[in-house]
C-alpha cells in the first residue's frame, strides 16, 4: 500500500484557476487550509485500519470454522469428546479473534483531532497532524504485515499457534499508545 499526496491539478493562474478551485475546494476553505486534509486523511487511514482487522478476523474464523467441521469428523459428530488440545486450540482462535476486535475498538473510539481543540499556531496543528498522519502510516504498515501474516495461516492449529507472536510483533499496543500521546500534547 502506498500513501501520497495528491495535489492540485489546476497548474495555470487565472480566473479558471480560482474558479474551479473554489468549486472543488469548497468555495476555496480547503485549498488554503492544508490541516483540513490532513484531518480527512486521518479519517480514511483510520477507516483502512479498522477494514485490515476486520479481513484477519474474518480469515481467522474460516479457520475456526473449518477447525471444528474437522474435528467434529474425526469425532463422528460428537463435541462431547473434545481432546485438551482442540479445546486449547479452538480457545486460542477465539481469544485472537477478539484481541482482533479489541483493536478496532480502539481504532473507533479514537480521538478525532479537530483543528478547533488545538490550542497554538496553526503551524504547531498542521505539525502535531503531520507526525499523525505519519504515525498513522506506521500502523498501517504493522497491519499490513499483521494481515498478510495471518493470510498466509492454512489451518486452524497453525493460526492458534502463531497469533500470539503476530499479535506481538504488530506492536499495535505501542504505536496507538504513541498515537494518544501525540493527540494529548496537540490537543488542550
Amino acid at each position: 500500500m502506498e500513501l501520497r499526496v495528491i495535489l492540485n491539478p489546476i497548474n495555470k493562474p487565472g480566473p479558471a484557476k480560482r474558479l474551479l478551485s473554489n468549486l472543488f475546494y469548497g468555495c476555496g476553505y480547503n485549498f488554503y487550509r492544508f490541516e483540513n486534509e490532513l484531518l480527512a486523511d486521518d479519517l480514511l487511514i483510520r477507516g483502512k485500519l479498522t477494514q485490515l482487522l476486520r479481513d484477519c478476523r474474518a480469515h481467522l474464523s474460516s479457520l475456526e470454522v473449518a477447525f471444528r467441521r474437522e474435528h467434529r469428523a474425526q469425532t463422528g459428530g460428537d463435541y462431547a469428546f473434545l481432546t485438551p488440545a482442540a479445546i486449547t486450540t479452538a480457545q486460542a482462535l477465539l481469544s485472537a479473534q477478539r484481541d482482533l476486535q479489541a483493536m478496532e475498538a480502539a481504532i473507533r473510539r479514537a480521538a478525532m483531532p479537530e483543528s478547533r481543540h488545538f490550542h497554538g499556531s496553526h503551524r504547531e496543528m498542521r505539525a502535531t497532524l503531520e507526525e499523525l498522519v505519519v504515525l498513522d502510516g506506521e500502523v498501517v504498515l504493522a497491519l499490513v504485515t499483521l494481515r498478510d501474516a495471518v493470510a498466509k495461516l492454512d489451518s486452524g492449529a497453525a493460526a492458534a499457534a502463531r497469533m500470539g507472536e503476530l499479535l506481538r510483533a504488530s506492536d499495535f499496543g505501542a504505536l496507538w499508545t504513541r498515537r494518544e500521546a501525540l493527540l494529548a500534547g496537540g490537543l488542550a
